[in-house]
């Protein structure tokens, strides 16, 4: 009798358009990284104060807020590569054209069209990427979709001051505008799963300013990014109070550890599930940031900054990727466009609390608050597992 062997593939995940919209995603948040040092110097160049300071950050922030509940509406009509690629030569008009702007009001309009262009891209960028992942791999390959992003939050500062310090402004922002260019070129060359049926067929997708079924683990990301903002804000402030000088290393093994962490994270959610990554990565960023506050010397500040790299490492996307499969497919946008709003607000609600925080009290105090932040979060998914475990 004849024995058939059947050989069993994994899928496979490193096809051309992952790799390019991996990389591009990456340069986004690069130019994106790069700005946020140095933006602010050139609206003090230009004569601008600490509130147009405040306001310049603060729009682009509410700009790209607001149009990514419009996204789903927009797929539904207009093929998602070209909306990213719309967003992405937004992005790279508006920061070579900040060079031109010759006061504080033309950089603001600026920065509104900024943030509508990056709140378009970094929405298509997720949920594209999502269609080039196997769905039996997606918490891995969302894993490693992210690793540019957390790659550009660490570096991308550095480079941007660097540039500023040997370029000056015009190199600055013609620098960002090339690598966005780059970032579009790969952009183009992504390609899209064929969809099945005519456009009839397709499901109407509501206009949805919160897509109510990943609320939850929206308000989660919140969280984290309240936590993660206090290190973006104030770990430079906080290192200097300490007498700390090796800030970049802190960043760089951040970025590392982060890396490290997907490799295995992302295949513990496809396996376990989102418990299995959620709860861990929480209890390393909140030990991560105890740690900090205990750090007597740079190395124990540099250790605090590996097991906070762990635990945010795998938590973004793991969140990222729960918010994915918890809607069908042509849902997608309006479940990135809750997603990232609510990190938006996080980090930027977060800093403008904590600051007052660090204001009143001191920048020990701000990641105390931090790591209560980290317990709530722990507090409120186990609350939800029991529930969900128990009917």
């Amino acid at each position: 009798m004849e024995t058939k062997v059947i050989e069993v593939r994994r899928a496979a995940l490193w096809g051309r358009s992952f790799i390019f919209i991996m990389a591009a995603n990456a340069l986004l948040f690069m130019v994106f990284e790069m700005m946020l040092p140095t933006l602010p110097l050139f609206v003090s160049h230009l004569g601008g104060g600490a509130s147009e300071i405040g306001m310049v950050t603060g729009v682009f922030m509410f700009s790209a807020i607001l149009i990514r509940p419009f996204t789903a509406k927009l797929a539904a009509r207009i093929d998602k590569k070209y909306l990213l690629l719309i967003g992405i030569a937004i992005c790279a008009a508006m920061t070579g054209l900040y060079y031109l702007a010759s006061g504080t009001a033309m950089i603001l309009v600026l920065r509104v069209i900024h943030g509508f262009g990056f709140g378009i891209a970094t929405t298509y960028f997720a949920t594209l990427a999502t269609e080039n992942i196997p769905v039996e791999r997606r918490g891995e390959g969302m894993g490693y979709f992210g690793v540019g992003e957390t790659v550009a939050v660490s570096v991308g500062p550095l480079i941007g001051m660097s540039v500023l310090t040997q370029y000056d402004f015009h190199g600055l922002f013609f620098g960002g505008m090339f690598i966005l260019l780059l970032a579009l070129l790969m952009a183009v060359f992504v390609s899209r799963k064929p969809h099945t049926g005519t456009v009839e067929d397709q499901p109407e997708v509501p206009f949805k300013l919160i897509e109510k079924r990943v609320l939850f683990p929206s308000l989660l990301i919140m969280l984290i990014g309240v936590a993660a903002g206090s290190i973006m804000s104030f770990i430079a402030l906080y290192a200097a109070e300490k007498g700390f000088d090796k800030i970049a290393w802190f960043f760089f093994i951040v970025a590392l550890a982060s890396f490290a962490v997907r490799l295995v994270s992302g295949k513990m959610f496809d396996r376990f599930g989102p418990g299995s990554v959620l709860v861990p990565s929480a209890v390393f960023m909140g030990v991560g940031i105890w740690l900090l506050t205990q750090s007597g010397s740079e190395a124990w500040f540099l250790v605090s900054a590996a097991v906070y790299g762990l635990g945010f490492g795998a938590v973004f996307p793991a969140i990222q990727t729960w918010c994915i499969n918890l809607v069908d497919e042509h849902e997608h946008e309006n479940a990135m466009a809750s997603f990232f709003n609510f990190f938006d607000l996080g980090i930027g609600g977060g800093a403008m609390i904590l600051g007052l925080v660090a204001s009143a009290f001191s920048y020990e105090v701000v990641y105390d608050v931090a790591i209560a932040i980290m317990i709530l979060y722990l507090l409120l998914y186990i609350g939800y597992a029991r529930r969900k475990r128990n009917g």
